[in-house]
Formats: structure tokens, C-alpha cells, sequence
């Protein structure tokens, strides 16, 4: 009885997966001195390869340089008619060949020998041309293609883009590359607006409704209406000492036109500060089921007010 797809997918992971935890368990000898080479590269990561290697070294190529480790894809084809002018002897190279047999690689080879250029190999074949002339070899597994027939590129490229993202993270680790790097690296989409910090949203100055403890509920309440967020902050020599909100309104009805703001304020309210990622003040905004946070310094000064429609406006949800 024939396999059913779900269970040909099952074999495909299982192969796969089983070539991942043998790599896990006997990673290339030469990888930590790879990374300490990579580090101390002045220019940029040269990632190439051909066919179906040539997309995991774009891929490569794409998350080293996101991560904090200057990369660029060259296509082996287009560097022998020109584009070996783009690889310099500041830079280092990463060729990936299955086989290390990838005649496309030649030029690129003896160009690397030929200005001293450090050569790191990914190849299945610790024998192969590539793997001789490489200054550093990182084998991959032993282990069958995935492929009904096993000849296409399955368990190979899902192993060689595993072992490039195992560069990418201890290259960025060991660079001490933090959220903030990553920010600057990826300022638009979901990623961008995940680390967005509150100080990049934030109201500010006069647009703040902001009165002081003495002052009238009757201008607290102009204070608010003007402002629009349904708050007031009220402070007492630039320091943050209390809220008032439409709770607080609601709970002092009684004689409150005839009272000072500070009759009506919530003492010591919650507050976030400007370099808090936009993401953690808006789950303080759901926990407490509450629309605004006033942003405080260290010393408490009042510096600005997130309101939940900036961080929906900026994507964070």
C-alpha cells in the first residue's frame, strides 16, 4: 500500500531532522576558529554557491547581515564575467558546495588564493577541491538526501542553511549585538514595531494635559477635554504625583466642581519610562485595563503619555 502524503512528509522531517541532531552532536571541528576569523573580518562576509547552495547562500548572507556581520551574496556565474571586483582583501568568503566539485566556484577559488582572501568551505566531501583549498572546512553530516530518489537537495541545504544561522548567532552573540542593533537593522514591519521603544511614540511638552494639585476641577476638566486623552497628570515640581481619569471623575461626582485636582488624584500611578519597549507598556495598558501610561524619568519627572492608539498606530498589537 502506497505512503499517503502526511506520512511521505513525516519521513522527509524525520530524515532531516535526524541529520540536524547528528550535525548538533558533531559539529565541524573547525567552526569556533571560523567564527574568530569571521570577527576579525575589516570588510564584509562573501557568501557564494550554485543552484539550490546559491539560495541558502543568499539566505545566509541576508541573516548575517541583519545580525550585525556586514555580508553579501555573490553569484559564482556572474563574478567570473566582472563581479570578482566586488570581493576584496578585507573581506572573507563562504562557498557552499555539497560536492566542493561546483565547477562555477573555480574562478572565485583562485581569486581567494590569489589575494590571500580567507576561504571557508560548507561541503558534504572533506576530500573534495573545495575542501583542500579552504583555509577552513565545515563538514556537513554524512546523512541521505530526503528526495524519493535521493539526489535533490533536501537534508544537504536544510543542513548548510542550519550551520549558516549557527554562524549568525554566535558571530552576533559574540559581537554582543543587542535588540537595539536590531532595531536599526529592521525599522519597518512587525519586527521594527516589536522593538520600538515608548520614547519613539510618545506625547510630549504642551501637547501633555497637565495641571497642579491646587489647581480647580473645573480647569482640571478643561485641562482634559483639551487634551483628548482622558487623563491629567498632576505634578508637583516637575515630579509625576498623581492621575486623575474619567474613574476617578466618575467616583468623585459628589461636590467635585467645588474640589482641587489634587482632592480627586490616584497617588503613585503606574507609569513606564521612555526607554521601555512600546510592546511592554502596552501589556501594562491590558493588565490593567487602562488606555494611557504617563512616562516618568528615573527621577520621576514627568516626560511624556503613551496612549494605546500609538501603539496600534505603530503596529504593535
Amino acid at each position: 500500500m502506497p505512503l499517503s502524503p502526511t506520512d511521505i512528509a513525516r519521513e522527509v522531517l524525520r530524515i532531516e531532522s535526524a541529520a540536524l541532531s547528528q550535525m548538533a552532536l558533531e559539529m565541524p571541528a573547525d567552526f569556533d576558529c571560523t567564527v574568530e576569523r569571521l570577527l576579525a573580518v575589516e570588510g564584509r562576509v562573501i557568501i557564494s554557491g550554485m543552484g539550490k547552495s546559491g539560495h541558502v547562500a543568499k539566505k545566509i548572507a541576508a541573516t548575517l547581515a541583519s545580525t550585525g556581520t556586514p555580508a553579501q551574496y555573490v553569484h559564482p556565474g556572474e563574478a567570473s564575467h566582472g563581479d570578482l571586483g566586488m570581493i576584496t582583501r578585507q573581506d572573507a568568503l563562504v562557498l557552499i558546495s555539497n560536492s566542493g566539485e561546483t565547477r562555477e566556484l573555480a574562478d572565485i577559488i583562485a581569486h581567494s588564493r590569489r589575494f590571500a582572501i580567507p576561504l571557508v568551505a560548507i561541503t558534504k566531501r572533506e576530500r573534495s577541491t573545495l575542501a583542500h583549498q579552504a583555509d577552513f572546512t565545515l563538514l556537513l553530516p554524512d546523512a541521505p538526501e530526503a528526495c524519493a530518489i535521493g539526489m535533490a537537495p533536501t537534508t544537504s541545504t536544510v543542513c548548510a542553511m542550519a550551520l549558516g544561522d549557527a554562524l549568525a548567532v554566535a558571530l552576533m552573540k559574540n559581537r554582543g549585538f543587542e535588540k537595539e542593533n536590531f532595531l536599526a537593522f529592521h525599522p519597518g514591519g512587525t519586527l521594527g514595531a516589536q522593538l520600538l521603544k515608548v520614547s519613539a511614540v510618545m506625547h510630549r511638552g504642551t501637547e501633555l494635559p497637565v495641571v497642579n494639585a491646587d489647581t480647580a476641577m473645573g480647569d482640571t476638566l478643561l485641562e482634559m477635554t483639551a487634551k483628548g486623552f482622558g487623563i491629567a497628570a498632576v505634578v508637583a515640581d516637575e515630579r509625576l504625583v498623581g492621575t486623575i481619569t474619567d474613574g476617578d471623575l466618575r467616583r468623585n461626582l459628589e461636590g467635585l466642581m467645588d474640589r482641587k485636582a489634587g482632592d480627586v488624584a490616584t497617588p503613585a500611578p503606574k507609569t513606564t519610562m521612555p526607554d521601555a519597549l512600546l510592546t511592554e507598556a502596552l501589556r501594562q495598558m491590558n493588565d490593567r485595563k487602562i488606555s494611557a501610561l504617563f512616562v516618568t524619568d528615573e527621577e520621576e519627572r514627568l516626560v511624556g503619555l503613551v496612549h494605546i492608539h500609538d501603539a496600534l498606530r505603530a503596529g504593535v498589537a
